[in-house]
């Protein structure tokens, strides 16, 4: 038996996995798409039903992957797509919105984000975001790659407060967000989502991390997600197209690190003493 997955709540009281499915790179190749697909699908069966995706993903070719991966199981997923900032002017947010919704064959979106900030106004931005929650084309919106300087701003135009989430870089090489961004987010119950939770694999070479995840019988993939799973209010988003590593990834729920060793991966990846700019990748 597997422990259950834990979960996050974001502030209108709706609940989901604390695990979630990225897309990133996805659909970029049509050799792949099959692979793609399955991989969606298979994590779903494994009750990883949070699957992140953009526009900007593959040109749109993540979302049609999406799509096909949903097409008899959209109740069973919590789905999650971006607007591109140039794209975030009023009636431009509402056009994306719309030609996502096409690619994903649905007729809602249950998180719709801004991928990161750019030249449109956040009040353009948020304005459009509002009204396609009224209008049942999104349950909910958020932001994405937004410091605690862009956050307080974010929540000062009409309609702010509303913003339901964040998702940022953060991973154990990324920890930047626990000096400030992190607590603030915790503070009003809004779940951080991480993207790269193993640094695109950069991180999984690291001695300690290697010799953590020995002593549990784990990946080093999977220690580093635990580190994420352990943290209030963070929902890591990993994204592989191995069925093999989704089972892992679930797997890492099952992972009880002790204090001891939690220090010890704080000594080899130290937590912030002091603001630094946002991480991007």
């Amino acid at each position: 038996m597997h422990d259950a997955i834990p979960t996050v709540t974001f502030p209108d009281g709706k609940t989901v996995p604390a695990l979630g499915c990225g897309t990133w790179m996805m659909g970029e190749q049509q050799v792949d798409a099959k692979a793609e697909v399955a991989a969606v699908r298979r994590a779903l069966d494994l009750g990883i039903g949070v699957i992140d995706t953009a526009e900007m993903y593959g040109d749109g070719g993540a979302e049609r992957i999406v799509g096909e991966a949903l097409r008899d199981r959209r109740q069973d997923a919590f789905l999650v797509s971006k607007v591109l900032p140039w794209n975030a002017s009023f009636d431009g947010t509402i056009k994306a919105c719309h030609n996502s919704l096409d690619r994903l064959k649905t007729d809602y979106l249950d998180l719709y984000l801004l991928h990161w900030r750019g030249e449109h106004p956040l009040a353009d931005t948020v304005a459009a975001l509002e009204a396609l929650k009224a209008d049942g084309q999104i349950r909910a919106w958020g932001v994405s790659n937004f410091d605690v300087e862009d956050m307080e701003e974010l929540v000062s135009v009409p309609g702010g407060s509303n913003c339901a989430t964040n998702q940022v870089l953060y991973n154990l090489s990324r920890r930047g967000v626990e000096f400030d961004l992190l607590p603030w987010c915790q503070q009003r119950g809004m779940p951080v989502m991480a993207y790269s939770p193993i640094e695109q694999g950069r991180i999984l070479d690291h001695p300690e991390l290697i010799h953590i995840a020995k002593a549990y019988q784990a990946t080093p993939a999977q220690v580093a997600l635990a580190f994420l799973l352990e943290r209030d209010g963070v929902m890591p988003i990993p994204k592989t197209s191995n069925l093999q590593r989704l089972q892992e990834n679930r797997e890492a729920v099952d992972l009880d690190i002790s204090d001891e060793d939690w220090e010890r991966l704080d000594l080899a990846f130290p937590p912030p003493q002091a603001k630094q700019p946002l991480a991007m990748l």
